[in-house]
């Protein structure tokens, strides 16, 4: 359940270590925000300003961040769009979902970044032996009869 359906928003050089109800708080210079989660629980919900992450606009007057925000870390699972300072309930999610999403949201970091996805230490194969080139076997050979 939302409990804050509108969020003031203050552009700030720092994130307050408080963080005020219904407050919005927009930090350009870390390409962040910022606010305390609107179902009320008072967790702190960051949204990083990254090509990857969220996007935030500002219309003048109002702003919206596209994609919605999931708080599935978090015990209350709030899940809400923010969208011209109106703070919109969306629908909750799966497990399967959230992590379907996790999924795609690694691929497009690593599509982004130009990295391979992210495999698990255990599951990465063995680095190939690398083969001595030939001079460097010809002088371990010559080196050797010495």
């Amino acid at each position: 359940m939302i409990r804050h359906k509108r969020l003031e928003h203050r552009f700030v050089d720092h994130i307050p270590e408080r963080l005020g109800a219904g407050v919005l708080y927009l930090s350009m210079e870390y390409a962040t925000s910022a606010h305390s989660c609107c179902c009320g629980c008072g967790e702190e919900v960051v949204t990083p300003f990254t090509p990857t992450d969220w996007k935030m606009t500002f219309d003048g007057e109002t702003i919206s961040l596209h994609p919605s925000i999931g708080n599935w870390t978090l015990k209350c699972r709030s899940h809400y769009l923010i969208d011209r300072g109106k703070v919109v309930e969306a629908g909750p999610w799966s497990d399967e979902q959230v992590e379907s999403e996790r999924s795609r949201d690694r691929a497009a970091k690593a599509r982004f970044y130009g990295q391979s996805p992210t495999v698990e230490p255990s599951a990465q194969p063995a680095p190939p032996k690398a083969t001595p080139g030939f001079w460097r076997r010809l002088w371990s050979h010559i080196s050797g009869r010495f």
